[in-house]
Parts: C-alpha cells; structure tokens; sequence
C-alpha cells in the first residue's frame, strides 16, 4: 500500500527575496479541501512565503483562474487544489485528464504550479491525502511550487516568450524602427 512505504522529501528551499503564491481551490469536497487548503498554508508560511487564496466551481476550472491569474497578477506561483471523486460515469476521466492536461501545459509555458488537485476512487482515500497530518497532498503541492520558483530563481535568466508573436511585437537585431524601413 503506498500510505506505508517512506519517500524521500526534498528540503524545503529558502529565498532571499519575496515569495507570492496563489493557492486555487475547487472546494466541491469542502472538507478535504479545507485540509489540502491548512497544509498548502502551512508549507507556504513554513518557506516564509506568502499566500492568496482563491476559490472556483471545480477541478476543471484551476488551470483556467491559474492562467487568467498569471496573466493580470504578480504571483511567483500557484498551488492548484481539489478532489475528484469517482462517481458511476466517465466524467470522472474527463475531469481528471483535462484539469490535469491543462495544469501541465500551463507548467510547460514556465509557470512554477504544485498539483494537488486529488483523483481517488473514494472519500476515505480522499480525507487521507488531504490530512495534513497524514499525506499532506495540499504540503505537497505547496513545496512543489516552491521547488520550481527556486529553480527559476537559481536559473535567473528573464523568461523567454513562449509561442507566437505578432511581428510587429518582434524587434530585428540592429534595427532601430523594427524593421519597419524594409
């Protein structure tokens, strides 16, 4: 049973300037939410970082406030947090793969995101993932965050752009006017 076997935990990394995360929270299971919620603050606050916390309707619904979040905001990072319990249908696949999909391709674009978002087959293997006193999957998700903006901070190169630009956003190399005289 993988409750019983050991893992070995990264040391918690430490910043010599500023951390701001965002936690996202689809608080569906109010309950396990509430404790994946008590350890993403407590591992935040333990790396003596800071938190804001945001809630929306559902799982399927994190990468898209993470996105729009990153986009308007100034967070270094995110901590995305749920649980989706599997039910009689196969919406549980969609909701799983799709908010883990979305997640992913967020992580993949530069943004440093933890994933908590819990995918379980009942509430029993629900409340002890998310029992900060058990699996700690909200500590969890929080140091992973963290993790990642200690890696882009240890890197320390200004982000690249990711995808397309429009081209009369890019600026040629030794062209005052951008190309602009061609």
């Amino acid at each position: 049973m993988a409750g019983t076997e050991s893992h070995y935990i990264l040391p918690r990394p430490s910043f010599d300037k500023p951390v701001k995360l965002l936690i996202v929270v689809a608080p569906y299971y109010r309950d396990i939410a509430d404790d994946l919620i008590a350890g993403a603050k407590a591992e935040i606050e333990a790396a003596g970082a800071t938190w804001d916390l945001v809630e929306v309707p559902g799982a399927l619904e994190v990468p898209t406030a993470i996105s729009m979040a990153d986009r308007q905001s100034n967070f270094d990072g995110f901590v995305a947090l749920g649980c989706v319990i599997r039910g009689e249908t196969t919406h549980y696949e969609t909701v799983c793969n799709d908010s883990s999909r979305g997640l992913m391709l967020l992580g993949l674009q530069g943004l440093a995101i933890g994933n908590g978002i819990l995918t379980v087959e009942n509430r029993d293997q629900a409340a002890v993932r998310a029992n900060p006193a058990d699996q700690n999957k909200g500590g969890g998700a929080a140091a992973a965050a963290l993790h990642l903006i200690a890696l882009r901070r240890k890197w320390g190169r200004p982000e690249k752009p990711v995808g397309f630009h429009r081209f009369d956003e890019i600026k040629l190399a030794g062209d005052p006017d951008g190309g602009a005289s061609a």
